[in-house]
């Protein structure tokens, strides 16, 4: 059985001894990616019709999750994390998420867009599965949505949660998971 480590900070991501996070060397060096799922966004799934063009048309983030976003940015920084590679689901509570962030440009990836509507989740969860295990990059931080997470790791993320996951011959193996930091 693999070892799993679950942080639950409650000052934000910053242990309490002002030290960095265990994971933070491989997140820095690319031996890890930080996978989140998008910041607060009310309700479930997305209105009838829909479009991916139009965010006025979908379920976007809350003030409470454009904070939350912020916050993830800010507790990341406060570790060392000032860049990363950010790649995104197209849908605007996780562009919006990853460009709150304050990483770095941010990037659309189809294997990290929603899961339904006739998305192969086998193939997707393949394809983000390739990108972990070819990445040579620094950090890199994924956002997309719950069942993009679940597919690869098997856990059930809370909006806002993320996991870091290993990169690598040992891609998608859980390092750790981590609430959202305090808002």
């Amino acid at each position: 059985m693999r070892r799993r480590a679950f942080i639950s900070l409650l000052l934000g991501l910053l242990p309490r001894n002002g030290h960095a996070a265990p994971f933070l060397p491989d997140l820095s060096a690319g031996r890890a990616a930080l996978l989140m799922r998008h910041a607060h966004a009310p309700g479930t799934g997305d209105p009838p019709g829909f479009r991916l063009d139009d965010c006025a048309t979908q379920r976007t983030l809350s003030p409470h999750g454009r904070a939350q976003a912020r916050a993830w940015g800010e507790a990341l920084r406060a570790m060392g994390l000032a860049r990363a590679t950010v790649l995104s689901s197209a849908w605007c509570r996780c562009r919006e998420t990853a460009e709150l962030l304050g990483l770095g440009p941010v990037a659309h990836h189809p294997a990290l867009d929603r899961l339904g509507a006739g998305a192969d989740t086998a193939e997707r969860t393949a394809r983000l599965r390739s990108v972990l295990s070819n990445w040579r990059g620094g950090a890199l931080v994924f956002v997309t949505h719950q069942g993009n997470i679940t597919a690869l790791t098997g856990l059930v993320p809370a909006q806002g949660e993320a996991v870091v996951i290993r990169t690598g011959n040992s891609a998608g193996e859980v390092i750790a998971t981590i609430d959202p930091p305090p808002v």
